[in-house]
């Protein structure tokens, strides 16, 4: 049987490298469509105003990253939300005392119920401190406060690292977020959709890099 000659099957080759590249080239535009459309119900589903907390739960867990967020969780362990606070990714040089001058709670109450964590260097390391925390003290359930546009990143790791914990969120509002909407700021935009590529990256269960400090081992 004859050889096909290199003038039919170069035709032939050509077909079906476009017919790949055609492929490809929709599976590209297929997955930008989908992280487009991933990121607006992002957008759309981040709280713009603050709703009232209607239960109480173990304890109080707070993720440092904006004095509003450390107010606001001290006001609930005030107001007896919870039987302790933790206050999660705290720096190294920062003593209770400091934070006790910034917001507006008795220093009793601190003193006596909250709890600092020192050893977080991201979100994954906040989970895997406040996990530690929550087993040691029998808690099974614990109100999560953070920034609304951090609290769904903040919920996949702490629901990883606690998955027999309820998780209660109380998400914070800040001024930028109640401002404007969201796409109207370029700053916010980035903002938010730098939070949305990690909140897809924290769907991935081993990621390199470490989550807490050496010492904390």
């Amino acid at each position: 049987m004859p050889e096909p000659s290199s003038a039919t099957a170069s035709p032939k080759l050509r077909s079906r490298a476009a017919r790949l590249l055609s492929l490809a080239l929709a599976l590209v535009l297929a997955s930008l469509a989908a992280l487009v459309l991933g990121f607006m119900l992002f957008a759309a589903g981040i709280e713009r105003q603050e709703t009232r907390l209607d239960r109480a739960a173990d304890g109080i867990v707070v993720l440092t990253g904006g004095a509003e967020r450390i107010a606001d969780a001290t006001q609930l362990l005030a107001s007896g939300r919870g039987q302790r606070l933790l206050i999660t990714g705290v720096h190294p040089d920062t003593t209770l005392e400091e934070i006790g001058r910034r917001v507006a709670v008795e220093r009793q109450q601190l003193e006596c119920c909250a709890d600092i964590g020192r050893s977080a260097l991201n979100t994954r390391g906040n989970a895997i401190e406040t996990a530690h925390w929550a087993r040691d003290r029998g808690f099974r359930s614990l109100i999560i406060v953070t920034s609304s546009w951090h609290m769904p990143r903040a919920l996949v790791e702490l629901g990883r690292a606690l998955p027999d914990v309820e998780l209660v969120p109380y998400p914070v509002v800040t001024d930028r977020m109640r401002a404007a909407p969201w796409w109207s700021s370029p700053s916010t935009s980035r903002l938010l959709f730098v939070e949305y590529l990690k909140l897809l990256a924290a769907y991935v269960p081993f990621r390199p890099g470490p989550a807490v400090t050496a010492d904390a081992h």
